[in-house]
């Protein structure tokens, strides 16, 4: 049997913004309750970024972290696939912006937009990367800002969203 290239995620990384929205406070804004909120969807808190904090800005923090507890440098990332419905800009891609942030002039970047499964899908797209032998070092970040659209005064849906970002290393491990 020939050797073959097999994905791994080696490391993450994990970015929440300081301030925490919790049901309590949504009370405040919106008829509900903690019980309603909590039976529903699990949740007591959120996280919301700072106005000046953007889905690049968390990203970076997540990716950087990711790459950290790794004890890979941002010299050696190929590939960076962001996932996000709330981009910095419509360009350049939010993955551009973590690129510059972390310095990782060498790789290539992209933003994919699907929304929950994004995540999901940018390891899907690393995976094959890393086993097609494309690159040997594929950083994901999922990084949202999504208090910048919610409407906080819809109950089905301000009490779902909060901000933050996750960052996975995927690399290849030769099998035979």
């Amino acid at each position: 049997m020939a050797d073959r290239l097999v994905a791994r995620i080696v490391s993450m990384g994990s970015y929440l913004p300081d301030r925490v929205l919790s049901n309590i406070d949504l009370e405040k804004i919106v008829e509900t309750s903690d019980e309603w909120i909590f039976s529903r969807t699990g949740m007591r808190e959120r996280r919301l970024a700072a106005p000046d904090e953007f889905a690049s800005d968390m990203g970076a923090k997540a990716a950087l972290k990711a790459l950290e507890n790794s004890h890979v440098s941002p010299s050696e990332v190929e590939m960076i696939i962001v996932a996000t419905m709330s981009p910095d800009y419509i360009s350049p891609s939010t993955a551009n912006l973590i690129q510059a942030k972390i310095r990782a002039d060498r790789s290539a970047a992209m933003d994919i937009q699907a929304a929950c499964s994004g995540f999901l899908y940018g390891l899907s797209l690393a995976k094959a990367y890393v086993e097609s032998g494309i690159y040997k070092n594929v950083l994901v970040i999922a990084s949202e800002k999504m208090s910048a659209f919610v409407d906080y005064k819809d109950r089905s849906s301000c009490v779902l969203f909060g901000d933050g970002a996750g960052a996975a290393l995927v690399t290849s491990k030769v099998r035979g």
